[in-house]
């Protein structure tokens, strides 16, 4: 959810004086794009993973409050719910053996969780949505300690004008409620994939971030089940876009796909920020406008599928990099490293084609996405030149090679390349995602919601990837 606040009641001049800075600092942003202001630099990965505390039955503990104090890691921060911690990865240049140091420092930072985990008698479990979560978890109660998520909460209600949360997911089986705070959000969690690249090509990678999301999302998919409803293949989707659900359209929903490319610079993407969304946490900083804090604050609110951050590196030099949100936790840190290394690798391929854009409307990339996540690899989609396809075989014959082209391109080493594309192609081959494995078991052994957690754990652990795991 990104930086703390000190302050959770907002004036209507605070709001006023917020907005004015936001304005000077989408100004000068633009300013500093055009000057050339940003760092240059080899591409950069890294990866902010959402995970679950979980007790011995495989139900949510909300007790990140004692566990991050026993575990005392300043990359491993709280989440909106005391049940959920995110786990932060280093930057990594994006070359040679990156990937498999990535995979390492994840395992080490996971296993350091793990052991303070059980020695509370919980364990650390990373999934998109935990199956036995229940509405009646999600409550303030157990929302975590810190003024932003206080904060969040009353401004989202407060836009709109107190009604509560209506969540309506029509997939296999349907789900509809009522809730009355943001807490919904908090039953989904992601492996979210970062990558840093020059500021001038930043609008052409946002875009192809999003043409990729529909293979993204399907290859991905961990999150069949929510409230005992069996919902879409990857059912955050829908549940993170109802959850703070402020605006009736896309030009004004808070966690949305959008609704066009960008034309000529990312400064399009800050400069609808501005315009378009209005201020959720005004809280006034007193530092100077070139470090943007009030636009970086206001980006943080608006919770797009693929979202770009503004940064700045350790001499003070600002940078462009990309978030890319569709992935869900989990199953295992292979899977999760595969899926990174498949964005990675589409990513830098097809953004050499300077054409891309021309070839495959937005109206067609968004329907491809809801289509993937519903469905998952099953869906037939849109592709290049309007051309129809199932997207498991587009994969399996376009994508992934194009993915290889693309990590040789950044000289990924060729094992490395080998190891995680060879996940994606077997995840593939067999079918066996972690949304279909936990469909797989429910048919064979029933709702048995608290043993599907405590089986899924099992298999977790041993680090084996998904498409592995017997049923």
């Amino acid at each position: 959810m990104g930086q703390e606040i000190d302050n959770t009641n907002f004036t209507r001049a605070d709001f006023s004086e917020f907005q004015k800075r936001l304005e000077a600092e989408t100004a000068l942003l633009e300013q500093m794009l055009k000057a050339g202001k940003f760092e240059r630099t080899e591409p950069v990965a890294g990866y902010e993973l959402e995970a679950w505390l979980i007790d011995e039955n495989g139900n949510p503990s909300p007790a990140n409050e004692k566990f991050l104090g026993k575990l005392a890691d300043p990359e491993v921060v709280a989440e909106l719910a005391l049940f959920n911690v995110e786990l932060n990865g280093m930057p990594q240049t994006l070359t040679g053996m990156a990937l498999s140091r990535m995979q390492s420092q994840l395992e080490a930072r996971w296993n350091k969780c793990q052991q303070t985990a059980n020695k509370m008698q919980l364990d650390m479990l990373a999934i998109g949505t935990l199956p036995t979560i229940r509405e009646h978890d999600l409550c303030l109660a157990n929302m975590s300690h810190l003024k932003r998520y206080q904060a969040l909460n009353q401004q989202v209600l407060r836009l709109r004008d107190g009604r509560p949360i209506n969540l309506n997911i029509s997939g296999t089986e349907s789900l509809k409620l009522k809730h009355d705070d943001v807490m919904l959000e908090a039953a989904a969690t992601s492996f979210q994939i970062h990558m840093q690249m020059n500021a001038e090509k930043a609008g052409r990678y946002y875009n192809i971030a999003k043409i990729i999301s529909a293979p993204m999302v399907a290859v991905g998919a961990n999150s069949p089940y929510l409230f005992e409803k069996e919902l879409w293949q990857e059912s955050r989707i829908p549940l993170f876009e109802q959850a703070v659900s402020v605006g009736g359209s896309d030009y004004s929903r808070r966690v949305t796909f959008g609704v066009r490319y960008v034309e000529h610079s990312i400064y399009e993407v800050f400069e609808s920020n501005c315009k378009r969304y209005p201020v959720l946490l005004a809280m006034l900083m007193d530092s100077p406008p070139e470090k943007l804090s009030h636009l970086q604050l206001q980006n943080g609110t608006i919770w797009r599928w693929n979202r770009p951050l503004v940064g700045f590196n350790a001499n003070g030099v600002p940078h462009i990099r990309l978030e890319h949100r569709v992935v869900p936790a989990g199953p295992t840190h292979l899977d999760q490293m595969a899926n990174a290394a498949f964005f990675f690798g589409l990513i830098t391929a097809l953004v050499q084609d300077e054409k891309l854009e021309q070839r495959l409307s937005h109206e067609s990339v968004k329907d491809n996405f809801y289509a993937a996540a519903k469905y998952g690899m099953h869906t037939e989609i849109k592709w290049l030149d309007s051309e129809n396809i199932s997207l498991r075989k587009l994969c399996l014959d376009k994508l992934v090679p194009l993915a290889a082209q693309g990590l040789k391109q950044l000289k990924i080493a060729e094992q490395e390349i080998s190891k995680y594309l060879e996940v994606i192609s077997a995840r593939l081959e067999t079918m066996q995602t972690g949304a279909n494995w936990q469909l797989k078991w429910v048919r064979k052994y029933g709702k048995n919601w608290q043993q599907l957690v405590l089986e899924y754990k099992t298999r977790q652990n041993t680090g084996v990837p998904v498409h592995s795991w017997d049923i």
